[in-house]
């Protein structure tokens, strides 16, 4: 089980008070590469409102001027800049510390994560191609999917590139966390805004894990422990044929990345905390994992082991770790092709 310091800081990983801390940070320069997309937009809106932003770049390869110009007009410190087309992107990434990416496609009815790799696998390459040229040092913070592969095209590329931070690299599955929150404090009758699941593995399907057997003072029934597990797994799903045909989880995911990169801002300025995130590390027997992470000034300062599991949880956990594996090896594939 993670220590005392890891159990304290998950507590906060839900984002229940999105900009709320002991210590309120200035000066942080935040990019959002997407911003004018479903996810970007209300991100963009979010990181406006986040007092702790002081610059904010927004990217695309289109229609950005138009949302710039709106969220300028914000009465928040925060300076709002527009850079449309790539012969803008490296003057969208100068001087960025933190690097927020929710470009590429929605999915749309039938379609699964993976589905989604042909485009966005090379829209994240790109991405992490110039933030390698133009911010070398800036967190990265992946929201685009499939995850479980963008993140290793991102490694992979900036390895070539010869600036490679593990701890400054980041798979964004807060989103798992906050529907795990929610859909345990609906069962429980809990009030949301105490109530901590832990979530492991990846951002896809059956690799999402959420450890119900370590939620303190739930009792759940094989049939609810089933249930609620394979609905935070396919929550997104659920999005997708509501709107149907309209897009995906946007506004969820939009809140989830603000608070992550809210996580990230804090913990660059020297607040430490932890969050649940998709990064390399050595917890497991693949190269990247989601487990409960201590960040700090420099990035990830340490990885937890994610504790005992359940039957059930082992099963599930033995059952997804060779798809997961499958889906890493693509991206590590994609990008040394």
């Amino acid at each position: 089980m993670f220590s005392k310091i890891a159990q304290q800081g998950a507590r906060s990983v839900a984002g229940r008070a999105l900009f709320s801390s002991s210590r309120v940070h200035h000066g942080a320069n935040v990019a959002v590469l997407g911003a004018a997309g479903g996810i970007g937009q209300p991100l963009s809106l979010l990181m406006k409102l986040n007092p702790q932003v002081t610059r904010l770049n927004l990217f695309d390869v289109a229609n950005t001027a138009g949302v710039a110009a709106d969220l300028s007009h914000i009465n928040t410190p925060a300076q709002v800049t527009g850079f449309k087309g790539h012969e803008e992107l490296s003057k969208a990434l100068d001087g960025m510390q933190f690097i927020v990416i929710p470009a590429g496609v929605p999915r749309k009815p039938g379609m699964t994560r993976d589905d989604l790799f042909s485009i966005n696998a090379g829209i994240v390459r790109d991405l992490a191609a110039a933030a390698a040229k133009a911010a070398p040092k800036a967190w990265i913070l992946i929201i685009t999917n499939p995850v479980n592969s963008t993140v290793p095209i991102a490694a992979e590329t900036l390895k070539k590139a010869g600036v490679y931070d593990p701890r400054k690299l980041f798979g964004v599955t807060t989103l798992d966390v906050t529907r795990a929150n929610t859909f345990v404090a609906e069962s429980q009758g809990w009030d949301v805004n105490t109530t901590n699941v832990t979530v492991i593995g990846g951002h896809a399907g059956t690799t999402i894990m959420p450890l119900l057997s370590q939620v303190k003072g739930a009792t759940f029934t094989e049939e609810q422990i089933k249930a609620l597990t394979h609905r935070i797994q396919f929550a997104g799903d659920e999005v997708v044929q509501a709107k149907d045909g309209a897009g995906s989880a946007t506004l969820a995911m939009a809140l989830a990345g603000a608070n992550f990169t809210t996580h990230a801002i804090r913990a660059a300025a020297g607040d430490k905390n932890v969050a649940c995130c998709f990064t390399e590390n050595s917890v497991t027997k693949l190269p990247f994992f989601a487990t409960p992470t201590l960040l700090g000034p420099e990035g990830v300062e340490e990885v937890y082991s994610f504790g005992t599991l359940s039957a059930f949880e082992q099963q599930n956990f033995d059952a997804m770790l060779p798809d997961l594996e499958k889906q890493i090896q693509k991206g590590i594939a994609f990008a040394n092709q």
